[in-house]
C-alpha cells in the first residue's frame, strides 16, 4: 500500500469519518421521487475520470430500488468495487444508487478538495485493501470512516484545487486527443489495403516493369483460386471440452482482421478434429470469419500446420501457384469485399455469411509477382503503422501516470506555494470537532425534551 505523504506542518493527518459524516445518508423510496429527478448510476461515471456519461431522469430508468438522495456541491463516492475510482461532484440534486455514498462538505472542508482526495493513490490502495467481497468488493462504513485523509488550511485547499482543476483539465485535452489515433491509424490501415488491392500503391512498379501503368489483372471469383481438391468449407460444429493436450482450435476471436490473436486458444480431442479433416490446417490456408463476429481474416502459418477451426471459421485453400495467400487475405479484407460480404449476410438468430456467397465472392487478381510486390509494401506501410501504435502506447502510458503523480505531488503540499498566514489544518479539525459535539448535543436535548412532554 502506498506511504500517506509527509505533509507540512500547517498540514494534519486524520480520518475520513473525523471531516465528513461517512454513509450518513438520505434514504428516498422509488414512490417517493419525481419523474423528472435525476438518478444516478455507477455505470454513468466513467472509471478513473470522473467524466459523467450519461445524465438519466427517473422516468427513464424505472428504478424500483431505495436510492440515496444527494444535493449540489455533495461529493459522490463509489463505494462499489472502488478501484474504479469512481468519484463525482453533484452539479445538481438528484438521486443516486445507495452504491454511491453522497459526502457532504461544509466551511472548513471544500468539496473539489476531498474530491482529489478520494483520487488519490494512497485513499485507492487503502480502499482496496480494505474493502471487502471477492466479486464485487465494497468499502464498508467503519473502513470508510477510518480511511485516512489529508487535510490543508482552507485557502490553500481552494489553491490547491483550483490548480488541478487546470493542469488536469490539459491532461483530459492530452488524453483525448491521444484517443483519436487508433482510430486514425485503422483508417490508414484499410486505407492502405483498399489502395493496395485497387492497384494504385503498385502502379509505379507496373510502369518500371512493363512500361506501362494499367492494371493486369484476371477476373474470378474466390472458389476457382482455390485447390480443384479442396472446397471452401467450415469446422468442427461441436468443439467439447477443452482438452489440455489438444490440438488448438481457431475461433473468431482468434482471427482477427489481418492477424490473429491466440489468447483463449481452445483444444479440442484429436479424435474429434480428425473427423473434419478437410479443415486440418496445412499452412497458407486464408481463414475468414462466416458467423458471429465478422471481419476477421488471416493466413495460416507454418506453425499452425496440425491445427484445425470451428464451425464459425471458414478455411479457403489458396492455390499459392495462383495466388499469393496475404495478397487473398488482403483482398477479402479490403472494404470493397467486406461491403460484398455484408450485403449477403444470412441468419436471424446470428450474424452469418453463407459459404456459397463466399464461394463467389469476386475477386481481380494481378500476375503472381505483382502480388508479392503488393504484399511487400502493405507489409512495409504496416509496419510503419505498427511504429507509430507502439508510440502512441508509450506516450498514452505516460499521460495515465501524470494525473496520479500531480496529486501525489499536490498533497505533499508541492504543487502550490504555502502562505504561512493561512490558519492551520488542526483548528480547522478542532471546529468540525466542537460541531460535532455540539450537534450531538443538541440531538440529545431534543430526545430527552420529547421523552419527557
Amino acid at each position: 500500500m502506498s506511504r500517506l505523504p509527509e505533509v507540512p506542518s500547517t498540514w494534519t493527518i486524520t480520518k475520513l469519518g473525523e471531516v465528513v459524516d461517512y454513509d450518513k445518508t438520505v434514504k428516498v423510496e422509488p414512490n417517493k421521487i419525481e419523474s423528472s429527478a435525476w438518478v444516478l448510476e455507477l455505470e454513468d461515471i466513467e472509471k478513473h475520470t470522473s467524466k459523467l456519461l450519461a445524465r438519466c431522469k427517473f422516468s427513464d430508468r424505472g428504478s424500483k430500488s431505495t436510492k440515496n438522495h444527494f444535493e449540489i456541491g455533495d461529493v459522490l463516492y463509489g463505494k462499489l468495487r472502488p478501484y474504479l475510482n469512481k468519484v463525482l461532484i453533484a452539479d445538481q440534486a438528484g438521486y443516486c444508487s445507495t452504491e454511491i455514498i453522497p459526502l457532504k462538505t461544509n466551511d472548513n472542508l471544500g468539496a473539489r478538495f476531498l474530491f482529489y482526495w478520494l483520487k488519490h493513490p494512497a485513499f485507492l490502495d487503502y480502499v482496496e485493501a480494505e474493502s471487502h467481497g471477492l466479486n464485487m468488493p465494497r468499502l464498508g462504513t467503519e473502513t470508510g470512516r477510518a480511511a485516512p485523509f489529508v487535510f490543508a488550511p482552507h485557502n490553500e485547499q481552494k489553491r490547491i484545487a483550483d490548480k488541478l482543476d487546470a493542469v488536469l483539465a490539459r491532461v483530459d485535452t492530452c488524453r483525448d486527443r491521444l484517443d483519436r489515433i487508433p482510430a486514425i491509424i485503422k483508417r490508414f490501415r484499410q486505407s492502405v489495403v483498399s489502395y493496395a488491392t485497387d492497384g494504385g500503391l503498385t502502379e509505379d512498379w507496373r510502369t518500371q516493369k512493363y512500361g506501362c501503368a494499367d492494371k493486369l489483372i484476371a477476373e474470378t471469383n474466390l472458389q476457382d483460386l482455390c485447390y480443384r481438391d479442396r472446397v471452401i468449407t467450415y469446422g468442427v460444429i461441436k468443439l467439447g471440452d477443452d482438452i489440455a493436450n489438444g490440438v488448438p482450435c481457431l475461433r473468431t476471436s482468434n482471427v482477427r482482421w489481418l492477424k490473429f490473436e491466440n489468447d483463449g486458444m481452445k483444444k479440442i480431442a484429436q479424435s474429434l478434429s480428425n473427423e473434419y479433416s478437410r479443415t486440418i490446417l496445412q499452412g497458407n490456408e486464408v481463414l475468414v470469419n462466416v458467423r458471429g463476429t465478422l471481419g476477421g481474416v488471416a493466413v495460416a502459418t507454418s506453425d499452425m500446420a496440425g491445427w484445425n477451426v470451428s464451425r464459425e471459421v471458414a478455411v479457403i485453400p489458396g492455390n499459392i501457384t495462383t495466388v499469393n495467400p496475404q495478397f487473398l487475405a488482403l483482398w477479402i479484407g479490403a472494404d470493397r469485399s467486406q461491403r460484398w460480404l455484408s450485403g449477403v449476410e444470412r441468419g436471424v438468430a446470428y450474424t452469418g455469411i453463407n459459404l456459397e456467397d463466399l464461394r463467389t465472392l469476386p475477386v481481380a487478381i494481378p500476375k503472381l509477382d505483382e502480388q508479392i510486390e503488393i504484399v511487400r509494401r502493405v507489409e512495409s506501410l504496416f509496419a510503419y503503422a505498427d511504429r507509430l501504435e507502439a508510440r502512441y502506447q508509450a506516450a498514452r502510458t505516460q499521460v495515465e501516470k501524470l494525473t496520479p503523480a500531480l496529486l501525489a505531488k499536490a498533497f505533499r503540499g508541492e504543487l502550490v506555494p504555502q502562505d504561512p498566514n493561512d490558519e492551520p489544518a488542526s483548528e480547522l479539525l478542532a471546529r468540525i470537532a466542537a460541531r460535532k459535539i455540539d450537534a450531538l448535543a443538541k440531538k440529545r436535548a431534543g430526545k430527552m425534551s420529547k421523552s419527557t412532554a
